[in-house]
């Protein structure tokens, strides 16, 4: 190897000679540590710091360090093996900052790079390049340096470590060799190199003093950072030479060996310890590029550490060994753990599968389109299975009011109804029972054509209730009263709770009968009496819309206390009584039926006939005539019949017309069923439901019927009475702790209500204090408990949650779904 010659010096003496190979040697071995160093990791650029500082110490130590090293400019190198490339001198002259004691420290470092083949390259343009490459290379690097910023202090420390040992052995040997008339030239070549490491090390321990430390066993399970999959030596030794090339301007570094021998001893020292470290790097590149071939190529060079990092992750993920991902001496999860815990992958598979899943029900529901306004002639007042104007055009007969009846389209409609021009928030309750605003109900012919009753009347920007009716003008809670007076066994809110007022009209008798503490099931059909049982829903009254038809009305047998028809215009005497059988069915046995018509107290020829095949039919169903009586205030009569509450009067009689019915003929079957001119016998077991009246209200409400066996078992699993009891005290619980204070309902703008799966009507029983009334759906589908609502003294319907309810848009103010949907979507699910 042939020796770098001064610039402005000549060596003449045979001592200078042999301090010079003395130094070499030397600077040597301290090489081969630097590059240990530098060829595993890139240096981050805070580690330079303490370098820069080591430095500044180092010049302060010798005085002769920065003259030596500035009259020194390495010539060109000889090839010594087929792996490394030979040194060039640089033409011109280097900068003024080279012949500084700092940069000193940077041609020393350089000379490590002399055991690859990478440098030669590169230093041929850093010189007169050396702005533009360190911008380049920070640019290169920034991006690398922050995703394995933390795994190579890591590696660097552990690097640091095994060399200041060896600099320690180093600078002992050193001591007991080196010449004294060499020391000076040592000092600027071989002395600063220790020193610089030294510097390095102090500068790492007061960038990372925070850092953890890191045991054999942590070392090994650091993550070896590197470029691509294919790096060679070569970009690896580059990117080992950045940081100090930024730092000491790309000056020439490092004097050559003079005796070649020994110089390549080094050096092969050198290139083993390369291979071995490199041999490492290579391992963990190699695991890397494996990883990397279970996923897609990146297509971005910066972005490349970063997708192999995520890789290996996925891949540690699947084995049940992912790494902590941040490079440090975190322990590896355990297997266990893995099975323990669902990781963000797993879940977040499972949501979109099950999203796509419910995305893709919605679409076949939906037709991918998004909601839109109903385009239906009712407009504002769309009832879906009432305005079927389609089924209607293809009925064959409307004899028996069947376009009044229920006929709902195949395809469900996916539209919203639109808000009446002027929709305002409704008024509350007890004032909606007086009057409600014009522009919710904007319909007027109803007023026109019974504003004379006092059903309704039109008064600026409300519409007034002034309490009448065609048979109660001046008032339905005078009316309500004279009922009472006539027959005391009524007992409002007594033994009377429950009750059906067919053709309600505009629903005052119900809206009064609260102050009774009763509950009507206001009926009326969607006629040419516009929109009253809308204006029943918006005076915050209970109503459905529903004709007496040709099929059963939606309520069980036997359960209305009082069946009330006030001038109802229901024909009861036609079709051998099919309609009044029908009322049979649904009055609870020794219940009343009321009937205040014109028949009653009218000695008109068509009332006169009327009364006589009234009183015929009434006789045949062995109704007992209890009472007629009149309303001298509103010129009126009332006739009041009881239904039998044994079967010894359907035995006795001498016809046998209307028959009674078959006795497989259920008579709680109600949905779609049609009418059957047949009487069904009265209850005679005393366990059997309708054999005796339930016990007054309210006591009624949280009473067990008396018919539920203990031997049958309950919707929950219980036996049935503590089924009832357990759902009423749970409903109390919910409600009071829950509904009442923590989910921000505001009760006070809530009076109609709809609990659509009532189950046992617990959540209505809990509701008994407020100003509220509820209607209680019982899913076709689900367990019959309607009948026990009844019996606990609050009412309900029969639905198919499939299909619309019968009732007006805006009609309730809470709709209350204790686990309704799931249960549909496993029918819905079952039936595809």
């Amino acid at each position: 190897m042939a020796f770098g010659r001064g610039r402005g010096n000549k060596r003449t003496s045979t001592s200078s000679y042999a301090s010079t190979i003395t130094m070499v040697i030397f600077v040597a071995l301290c090489v081969f540590g630097v590059w240990m160093l530098s060829s595993n990791s890139v240096i981050p650029p805070q580690i330079t710091q303490g370098s820069t500082r080591a430095a500044v110490a180092e010049t302060e130590r010798s005085d002769v360090s920065a003259s030596s090293n500035g009259n020194d400019e390495p010539e060109p190198t000889k090839q010594e093996s087929d792996e490394q490339q030979a040194f060039e001198d640089n033409p011109g002259k280097l900068p003024d900052d080279a012949v500084k004691s700092e940069d000193e420290q940077r041609k020393s470092a350089k000379e490590k790079s002399e055991t690859t083949s990478s440098k030669t390259q590169t230093q041929e343009t850093q010189q007169n390049n050396d702005d533009k490459i360190s911008e380049e290379k920070e640019k290169d690097n920034g991006k690398e340096n922050q995703t394995v910023q933390e795994s190579e202090e890591g590696q660097m420390k552990k690097v640091v470590k095994e060399f200041e040992k060896e600099q320690k052995q180093q600078r002992d040997e050193d001591a007991g060799t080196q010449p004294k008339g060499t020391q000076g030239q040592e000092q600027g070549q071989g002395k600063e190199q220790p020193d610089v490491e030294q510097g390095n090390k102090q500068g790492q321990e007061q960038d990372s003093n925070t850092d953890v430390t890191f045991t054999d066993a942590t070392k090994q399970e650091q993550p070896m950072e590197t470029g691509q999959g294919e790096t060679s030596e070569t970009s690896k030794n580059e990117e080992n030479g950045q940081p100090e090339e930024q730092n000491s301007g790309n000056e020439e570094t490092g004097q050559q060996n003079e005796e070649k021998t020994t110089a390549s001893e080094e050096n092969g020292k050198g290139e083993k310890s390369m291979k071995d470290e490199n041999g490492q790097q290579e391992e963990h590149t190699t695991a890397e590029e494996e990883s990397g071939n279970k996923e897609e190529e990146s297509t971005s060079k910066d972005e490349n550490m970063e997708q192999q990092e995520e890789r290996k992750d996925e891949k540690k993920h699947e084995q049940g060994s992912e790494a902590s991902g941040f490079g440090s001496g975190i322990p590896k999860e355990s297997a266990e753990s893995q099975k323990s815990w669902k990781s963000q992958a797993t879940e977040s598979k499972d949501e979109k599968q099950r999203q796509t899943s419910e995305s893709n029900t919605v679409e076949r529901i939906m037709d991918g389109n998004a909601w839109v306004l109903c385009n239906a002639t009712a407009g504002t007042d769309y009832i879906p299975c009432l305005d079927n104007e389609e089924a209607i055009m293809k009925l064959r007969s409307r004899r028996h009011f069947e376009h009044r009846e229920r006929h709902c389209p195949e395809d469900p409609p996916t539209c919203l109804v639109p808000l009446p021009e002027g929709y305002k928030e409704a008024i509350k309750w007890p004032e909606s029972r007086d009057k409600i605003w014009y522009h919710n109900v904007p319909h007027t012919k109803l007023a026109e054509v019974k504003g004379h009753q006092n059903w309704v009347k039109v008064t600026g920007e409300f519409l007034t209730f002034p309490g009448g009716g065609t048979q109660f003008i001046h008032g339905a809670l005078h009316y309500i009263d004279f009922l009472q007076q006539s027959l005391k066994n009524i007992a409002w809110g007594k033994r009377t709770r429950v009750i059906l007022d067919v053709g309600c009209g505009v629903a005052s008798f119900g809206g009064f009968l609260f102050e009774r503490d009763v509950i009507a099931m206001s009926l009326a059909p969607k006629d040419e009496h516009e929109a009253q049982v809308q204006f029943a829903l918006e005076r915050k009254i209970p109503a459905i819309s529903a004709v007496m038809g040709s099929k059963r009305l939606p309520f069980p047998s036997r359960v209305f206390d009082l069946i009330h028809c006030a001038r109802c215009r229901v024909p009861w005497h036609n079709e051998g009584g099919m309609l009044l059988l029908e009322l049979n069915r649904m009055l609870r046995p020794g219940g009343y039926f009321v009937w205040s018509a014109t028949p009653v107290y009218q000695k008109l020829e068509e009332d006169v006939q009327i009364w006589k095949e009234m009183s015929a039919l009434t006789k045949s169903l062995c109704w007992e005539l209890v009472t007629i009586n009149k309303d001298k205030l509103n010129g009126i009569g009332a006739a009041i019949y009881q239904k039998p509450a044994t079967n010894e009067c359907y035995e006795k009689r001498k016809h046998n017309k209307p028959p009674l019915c078959k006795n497989n003929d259920d008579a709680n079957a109600a949905w779609y069923v049609p009418l059957q001119a047949c009487m069904h016998k009265v209850p005679t077991n005393v366990v059997e439901r309708g054999s005796k009246w339930p016990v007054n209200w309210p006591r009624r409400l949280q009473t067990p019927p008396y018919w539920l066996n203990s031997s049958q078992m309950g919707i929950y699993g219980k036996p049935a009475p503590r089924d009832f009891t357990t759902d009423y005290e749970h409903w109390k619980h919910v409600v009071s702790k829950v509904y009442m204070n923590e989910i921000g309902i505001s009760w006070s703008n809530v009076r109609n209500v709809m609990d659509m799966r009532a189950v046992y009507g617990g959540f209505a029983a809990a509701l008994k204090d407020l100003q509220v009334w509820v209607m209680n759906v019982v899913n076709i589908n689900s367990p019959d408990t309607l009948p026990i609502i009844y019996e606990r003294g609050l009412f309900g319907i029969y639905h198919d949650w499939c299909e619309s309810f019968s009732t007006y848009p805006r009609s309730y103010d809470l709709l209350h779904a204790d686990h309704l949907f799931s249960k549909l979507r496993t029918r819905y699910k079952r039936n595809s």
